[in-house]
């Protein structure tokens, strides 16, 4: 299970002894039903991907929010550090921006992420370490292969099917009502072409990088039939990698439960109500 939390004081303090308490309840909840739960820095100390111009600091290029956000990933590190492998890792910012944004680039993210590491590896050298893809989570990190990190992509093209009718997004406005396969931002989307979208993911897979597609799913206005043939081609593709992966989310707007998609079938099974269909792709992809 990957868990986002959100740093937001402008002044960077430690963390708050009660949201670390919490983060504690749900680490035991977890553990005690088996599962992994991944920490994930959504908000960092001078970065956010949705809303980034209200920090006072920029994670890439300003000391302070650097020192903040290494500072932050090192407590929890000690904090954490007797919590095994198998059911901890640190996921440590959610989806750098893309290339040029406001002074980002490779050189500056790598800086960053060796220097985290290392704070982390001081205190915790077995801790689990997830890096998000650049350009919100698409672009691969050949760079940082060195570090046996586990890269972390996602699945959200084309985004003309996923992001239907999403207002956080400003390329929402003026689309055309989705299919699939389809024409988007200049090339034709289908089986092939998410094999090739993959491409630079693979070639670092090859070379012994584990890869994870740590987000992943389809905005609820997309037509269930076009989103289940999406759905489909993608899950082939991680398949055939034999990538894990993680849908965003469990229950919601883009979930499992909760989504509004029209033509969408619906059954209770354990208190929820589920949509089977998605839910039966999953399980027939699980890797």
């Amino acid at each position: 299970m990957r868990l986002p939390v959100l740093h937001r004081s402008p002044l960077y303090p430690a963390a708050a002894e009660h949201a670390l308490a919490r983060v504690d309840r749900i680490l035991d909840a977890c553990r005690a039903r088996g599962l992994h739960l991944s920490l994930n820095l959504h908000r960092a100390p001078g970065y956010v991907i949705t809303g980034w111009e209200s920090e006072p600091h920029n994670l890439w290029t300003d000391p302070p929010a650097q020192d903040a956000f290494a500072a932050l990933w090192r407590g929890f590190a000690a904090r954490w550090r007797d919590v095994p492998a198998g059911a901890l890792s640190f996921d440590l910012v959610n989806e750098p921006p893309a290339l040029g944004l406001r002074g980002f680039t490779r050189e500056a993210h790598e800086a960053v992420i060796r220097r985290t590491v290392a704070e982390i590896r001081a205190v915790d050298p077995h801790r689990p370490i997830v890096i998000d893809g650049l350009d919100g989570g698409n672009l691969a990190m050949p760079e940082l292969t060195d570090l046996g990190l586990l890269h972390s992509g996602r699945g959200y093209q084309p985004m003309s099917v996923t992001h239907y009718r999403a207002s956080w997004w400003p390329g929402h406005e003026h689309l055309p009502d989705p299919v699939y396969p389809c024409d988007y931002d200049g090339r034709w989307w289908d089986a092939g072409s998410l094999r090739d979208f993959y491409k630079p993911w693979r070639e670092i897979a090859a070379g012994g990088t584990l890869v994870h597609i740590g987000e992943f799913g389809c905005y609820e206005y997309t037509p269930d039939d076009v989103a289940l043939r999406w759905f489909t081609d993608l899950l082939e593709v991680f398949a055939e990698q034999r990538w894990g992966y993680a849908l965003w989310e469990f229950a919601g707007a883009f979930g499992v439960v909760g989504h509004h998609r029209p033509g969408g079938r619906f059954e209770a099974r354990d208190g929820w109500m589920v949509d089977v269909r998605l839910l039966e792709l999953l399980q027939a992809y699980q890797v």
